[in-house]
């Protein structure tokens, strides 16, 4: 893993979205398969799907990585 994959995404009107692939987010949040598939089925994580694959816009990453460390604050 490098720096890069845990940039921030600067999204502007013209910029298209990033779309993630299950192994990728696998690999950003550390989780195994099931896990990752287990946020998307409760909708604790924001997917789309294109034909037969499912991809997870960069954002809801970032928003579910936001929305977990807030949790853990309070």
């Amino acid at each position: 893993m490098n720096a890069q994959e845990f940039a921030p995404t600067r999204r502007g009107p013209n910029t298209p979205e990033e779309l993630l692939t299950v192994p990728q987010v696998m690999a950003r949040l550390q989780l195994g398969r099931s896990a990752v598939y287990d946020l998307l089925r409760t909708g604790q994580l924001a997917s789309i799907t294109v034909g037969r694959a499912r991809r997870i816009p960069a954002h809801s990453l970032t928003d579910f990585i936001r929305t977990r460390l807030e949790q853990e604050a309070a």
